[in-house]
């Protein structure tokens, strides 16, 4: 029984002496893993410290080399606005707002102004006055924000000078656009070109003019036969130095250009001598172009010293030179004739005369002005620019007539040895786009044909390109005076004719005419007056379901084929846009309206709204499935 005890108690003291010793293993292992957690976290603390020491040097080294570098730009500003200020005109201060004292000074980054400092301080800044006609940037060829002033109050600058001496190019550099055609050979510029061009906060009108010369003979040997090849027509050289003339007569301030390669001629000087003897009291600044190197520049101008003007060498291609000629021409223009502005919402109607070359286009446009604004010649494409022409009519009636070049078939074109027609071609295109009617001349006499009138391919396809334009559209037969046995019914007969063989246009109005006599020339403009209206009319919801409705009770949407079939369903249909009038049907299934039924539906519209004049959009949309996806 004793021993029995002793082994129960050896056993029992056994186990505790194993469980003291497991014991103290896990406090010493708890100790160890605390003794490392602590050296980590000192470690991981020491290391921190280091980078944040590194990134604060870091820092430091950034913010120094930042302030060496806005001090450098510092001095290169400094340096510039010293350097510009010679170019600046003397009443700059005035347009900044700097008194005598004020100065401009680089600081934090930017520039700020010194001398007003406490009046600045005690009292909120003032609103920017920015004065009518001024713009906030003051790049060559930038639109002002404001409105404009009238065209005919602008002061006039007019470039002229003896053909193929870089007009036309100068043109397009003062103005900024691509208006005025160029190419390398003589006589490609003929009638005068008027736009608007801005320098600083000054605003004008440039006109570029042809070439002046009596005769094509009295130009250099290289160039005397493409001379004569353009202006070959009876007449036409007289007319483009009227065209000139008439330009200088109404500038301002004239542009001479002189070819700075060529050197001074025998015409260069018979120019001056006609500005000095009939226009006596104009400023005329003296332009060398084609000076594109900048060391030869004063070498390739010293030789026009000699015709008493003091002569501005420049490139019209590359733009060197051009701002030393309009800080002088900006000092010499008066200032506009009016302050008024444009009234928003009164902008004159676009239209652009369109048709095949030599059929009375130019014609047509002095007849509405009542003077010779385009050449009219007997050679066929005289016209090379789209010429812009304001007109206001005694009745309040504002018009933007567009005159442009012939447009002849592509092929035509492409195969041409003219290499200025391509772009007179894209030219008179693009003056369609920037219409907002299209007056389309067809000749009455190459149309006619055994007593019908039927229209050329070419005249087709222009309808075809007023119509995918969106264009209103006159049909104007030219030459009706050539038409021999006219009756009274002849002029309806015609003009269901012309309808028929023009089926894009068939809502436009058709106008017989003569440009030469005057015949009926007033109702163009009424017709174009008309058009015009219809052009931006807008008609509300309730009357266009109105006028479905009724639509809809004479003629029920077709019915889709199948055994399943269904009949389509217009729900209601409202105007979208205008310009050309555009509308929405909104329908169940557009796939069950064919072409018959929609051109049904625009009839309907035209004969109950109107429309007469301008083209119609209709778009159809269908209903909208809300079903969820995977059903």
């Amino acid at each position: 029984m004793s021993s029995m005890w002793v082994c129960a108690s050896t056993q029992s003291f056994r186990v505790s002496n194993r469980a003291s010793i497991l014991q103290k293993h896990h406090q010493r292992c708890q100790c160890q893993a605390a003794a490392q957690q602590a050296v980590r976290t000192n470690f991981s603390s020491s290391h921190q410290h280091q980078q944040q020491q590194q990134l604060t040097l870091d820092l430091e080294t950034a913010n120094a080399a930042e302030q060496a570098s806005m001090d450098e730009i510092a001095q290169i500003m400094a340096a510039k606005l010293e350097q510009q200020a010679r170019l600046m005109p003397p009443d700059i201060d005035q347009t900044l707002g700097l008194d005598a004292d004020s100065s401009l000074e680089w600081q934090n980054g930017s520039l700020s102004l010194e001398g007003d400092e406490e009046a600045s301080a005690s009292s909120p800044p003032a609103p920017q006055q920015v004065k009518p006609g001024s713009r906030k940037a003051s790049k060559r060829g930038d639109k002002p924000r404001t409105k404009e002033i009238p065209f005919q109050d602008l002061p006039k600058v007019a470039i002229v000078g003896r053909p193929n001496v870089g007009k036309s190019a100068l043109f397009n550099r003062i103005t900024g656009s691509a208006t005025a055609i160029v190419y390398d050979y003589p006589g490609v510029t003929r009638d005068r070109l008027y736009t608007r061009a801005y320098w600083g906060n000054t605003e004008f009108v440039v006109v570029d003019t042809g070439g002046l010369m009596g005769d094509a003979s009295k130009l250099d040997a290289d160039i005397s036969a493409a001379a004569m090849h353009a202006i070959s027509a009876e007449g036409l050289p007289e007319a483009i130095e009227r065209q000139a003339a008439a330009g200088v007569a109404e500038a301002d301030c004239i542009v001479l250009v002189m070819d700075g390669q060529t050197g001074l001629t025998a015409t260069d000087q018979e120019i001056v001598s006609w500005l000095r003897r009939s226009h006596p009291n104009k400023p005329v600044m003296l332009a060398i172009n084609k000076c594109e190197n900048p060391q030869k520049a004063d070498i390739q101008a010293a030789d026009f010293w000699a015709l008493g003007l003091e002569p501005i060498a420049l490139s019209a291609i590359s733009g060197s030179g051009t701002g030393e000629l309009m800080e002088q021409l900006v000092h010499s223009l008066p200032p506009p004739k009016s302050e008024e502005h444009v009234p928003e919402g009164a902008e004159p109607l676009a239209v652009a005369i369109v048709g095949r070359p030599n059929v009375g286009k130019s014609s047509l446009l002095n007849s509405f002005v009542g003077r010779e604004r385009s050449i009219v010649s007997s050679m066929s494409g005289t016209t090379r620019d789209a010429i812009d022409t304001d007109l206001v009519l005694p009745d309040g009636r504002a018009f933007k007539l567009i005159d442009t070049a012939g447009i002849r078939k592509r092929v035509a074109v492409s195969a041409s040895k003219d290499g200025a027609e391509p772009l007179s071609v894209g030219r008179a295109l693009a003056a369609i786009r920037r219409a907002d009617l299209a007056v389309l001349v067809i000749d009455a006499v190459e149309c006619t044909t055994s007593g019908h009138f039927a229209v050329t391919t070419q005249d087709f396809r222009l309808c075809e390109i007023i119509a995918a334009e969106g264009r209103a559209c006159v049909i104007v037969v030219n030459k009706w005076d050539c038409i021999k046995d006219k009756s009274n019914k002849t002029m309806e007969e015609y003009r269901t004719d012309v309808l028929a063989s023009m089926r894009p246009i068939t809502w436009a109005t058709v106008v017989f005419t003569s440009a030469t006599t005057g015949q009926r020339v007033s109702k163009v403009l009424d017709a174009a007056t008309e058009a015009g209206k219809e052009h931006v009319r807008r008609v509300s919801t309730a009357t266009m379901n109105m006028v479905l409705q009724e639509t809809l009770a004479w003629k029920s949407p077709p019915t889709g084929k199948g055994s399943q079939a269904k009949r389509g369903r217009i729900y209601y249909v409202t105007q979208a846009a205008t310009r050309p009038p555009t509308f929405v049907f909104f329908v169940n299934d557009p796939k069950l309206f064919t072409d018959d039924y929609r051109r049904y539906v625009e009839r309907q519209l035209r004969d109950n709204v109107g429309f007469a004049g301008t083209p119609v959009r209709m778009f159809w949309r269908g209903k909208v499935s809300t079903s969820p996806l995977g059903a």
